[in-house]
């Protein structure tokens, strides 16, 4: 953590403290082409809680984020997408950090060619849901993970507004 002296935009001397990250916030909506996604459990040892998520992790800030969401999904879930599109980008708890997170909705998966190899402090398990199932929990508290509400809430947005596959946008929607 850092510490600024500054003039806030009152014009009053203030002091901000900044904790800088050397990673951006990577998530993964694995849309599957039945409308359901698939979820990821783990231990979050911050919160001391099991949370349910979209796979997730950070790239480098030298990475193209990009390849990191792909990382991740292969990783996490043993997947691999033929379509990605960059949905969201975020600041997460702005007020201290400079944290930033970006969400892929990835389309058209399949098994990844081998390359699912787990960190070894990680204990996943997975989950494949309908994408209404999801959102509902999302919506109820049940998943408490902001790249993973936002990314749902996003998805719904663009299933509604005609942003994918009509076929695809039925399913999420219904």
């Amino acid at each position: 953590m850092t510490h600024h002296e500054a003039i806030a935009p009152t014009g009053q001397p203030a002091q901000y403290g900044l904790i800088s990250f050397k990673n951006l916030a990577t998530a993964v909506l694995p849309l599957h082409d039945d409308g359901f996604v698939t979820l990821v459990g783990q231990n979050r040892f911050a919160h001391a809680d099991y949370s349910w998520e979209l796979p997730e992790g950070g790239a480098p800030l030298d990475e193209d984020p990009l390849d990191g969401a792909k990382r991740e999904l292969a990783e996490e879930t043993g997947l691999q997408a033929r379509e990605w599109r960059k949905i969201l980008h975020v600041q997460l708890s702005n007020s201290v950090t400079d944290e930033c997170g970006v969400g892929y909705l990835a389309l058209g998966l399949s098994r990844s060619d081998g390359r699912h190899h787990r960190d070894a402090t990680e204990a996943l398990a997975l989950a494949r849901v309908p994408f209404r199932q999801a959102l509902d929990a999302a919506l109820a508290g049940h998943l408490k993970d902001v790249l993973t509400v936002a990314m749902l809430l996003r998805a719904y947005h663009m299933a509604r507004e005609g942003d994918l596959p009509d076929a695809l946008a039925s399913v999420m929607l219904g």
